[in-house]
């Protein structure tokens, strides 16, 4: 019976030194991080790129938002929230989405997301932990590029759907 109550023991605190070890490297480093918003953009244009043009303004219900709308959300709010809350610097690109073709769609949320990367590397790692409050929560800008990543996962999902809907196979996912 002591042995199993030590087997036990042991094992318990094993376990928690496994998961405290896996919370202490959660954070990704800058560049772990950019090599994935590669990924994440260019997954985006891919999904963007597999929808037919008659299928560009396709809504799942009235008071969602279009297949074009929801990839023109994740550019805007990447470029949003990159300034409003990493520093980013001023822009000099906008598109209209209404009468935006598919390239020029393309081509904005490239920038889009280049610009959160060039904001993202010009953070230092002072500034990337310092604390700040967004929507009411007080977080590191390192929970914001966190939060700007699952934002872009979240819309480019809604958008999977709306190409599945229209019988389009989504492309492959790109983990890394």
């Amino acid at each position: 019976m002591k042995k199993t109550i030590s087997t036990l023991i042991f094992s318990l605190a094993a376990g928690m030194m496994m998961l405290a070890s896996g919370y202490a490297n959660a954070q990704t480093t800058m560049e772990e991080f950019v090599s994935k918003w590669n990924n994440s953009k260019q997954f985006t244009i891919d999904v963007l790129n597999k929808m037919p043009d008659s299928g560009m303004d396709y809504k799942t219900d009235p008071d969602a938002m279009s297949f074009k709308e929801q990839i023109h959300h994740i550019g805007s709010a990447i470029v949003g929230i990159s300034k409003g809350f990493l520093g980013g610097g001023d822009f000099d690109f906008t598109i209209d989405v209404a009468t935006a073709s598919k390239a020029e769609l393309a081509d904005y949320v490239a920038k889009c997301y280049d610009y959160g990367t060039a904001t993202a590397k010009a953070l230092t790692p002072e500034k990337a932990g310092e604390q700040i409050e967004v929507f009411g929560n007080k977080v590191t800008r390192r929970q914001v590029l966190a939060l700007i990543m699952d934002h872009s996962t979240h819309h480019r999902g809604a958008a999977i759907a709306y190409l599945r809907a229209n019988g389009v196979e989504p492309p492959a996912f790109v983990g890394f």
